[in-house]
């Protein structure tokens, strides 16, 4: 993660890619504070869902991806996630799992030849501009990663209120998502006052607190102790069925898995249901 000044005015969050240019999560003013924030534009008309099933959050068509030489990491993943499923997906590591949530996102560009390989919301992600990709990621989306990327010139209430303040939204929920990862009365801490398990519950916090259609966590539990990350766990559930949203969750813990509607096993072969989760699900953990 970079964070580099465009003006006087903004900053932007600038995260890994494999793309040729860098990809923006989203926009802020400079100050420490972020209470200057401006809600950009909505999407435009043009980016407006098109006529799919209407419980359906995301669908991959035929979706595949190589990196260098043509080496294929995702191929031909064709697959639907419904409006209030919490999904969990296991796999090898190397076999692309945080690949597709990074696709998903648009932070990664799949492999060319199908038209629209991935619509979030009905929205195919293909049709957006950089700009509009941007928008979407921050109205609609929340995103857990592995590597935090908590902001550490923002203090812990200003991290989780970023995304209702581009949203234009009331910040109160901030305080109360800080208060349910157990973190009440840190809000005035920053993130280098915290332990890895710290920063990745603020993480949490702040990708659940404008209540996104979709949630993709990347190991959202990996620093938190099995009592914490139940927890965490617990509350992710409650937050996705309270708002029928949709949260797909890579992870390498059993425990976590359990805790989803339904399990999916990624592999070269590629992306299934675990008919038998224990078992098919065991070497993973």
């Amino acid at each position: 993660m970079t964070i580099s000044r465009q003006s006087a005015a903004h900053v932007k969050l600038v995260l890994p890619s494999k793309k040729h240019k860098p990809v923006v999560y989203y926009t802020l003013p400079a100050k420490q504070s972020a209470r200057h924030c401006t809600p950009q534009a909505p999407l435009s008309p043009a980016c407006l869902p098109l006529h799919i099933d209407k419980h359906t959050m995301l669908e991959l068509r035929h979706l595949s991806k190589s990196y260098a030489n043509a080496r294929p990491v995702l191929a031909n993943l064709s697959c639907r996630f419904e409006a209030g499923e919490f999904i969990a997906i296991m796999g090898d590591s190397g076999v692309g799992k945080s690949t597709l949530l990074n696709l998903i996102a648009g932070l990664d560009t799949p492999d060319a030849g199908v038209a629209q390989p991935i619509l979030v919301d009905g929205i195919a992600m293909s049709s957006l501009d950089d700009a509009a990709a941007t928008r979407l990621r921050r109205s609609r989306m929340g995103f857990i990663f592995q590597a935090f990327h908590v902001l550490p010139h923002l203090t812990l209430l200003q991290n989780v209120a970023l995304p209702l303040l581009l949203n234009g939204l009331p910040q109160e929920r901030a305080a109360s998502m800080l208060d349910a990862v157990g973190l009440k009365g840190r809000g005035g801490d920053f993130p280098q006052q915290l332990s890895g398990g710290e920063m990745q519950r603020v993480a949490i916090a702040r990708a659940l607190v404008h209540k996104p259609a979709l949630v993709l966590a990347d190991e959202p539990t990996g620093n938190l102790d099995p009592d914490t990350a139940h927890s965490i766990l617990q509350l992710l559930r409650a937050e996705i069925k309270a708002n029928g949203s949709c949260a797909i969750m890579v992870t390498h813990s059993l425990a976590a898995a359990e805790m989803a509607d339904r399990t999916m096993i990624l592999t070269k072969s590629g992306l299934q249901n675990a008919t038998n989760p224990k078992e098919n699900i065991a070497t993973f953990s």
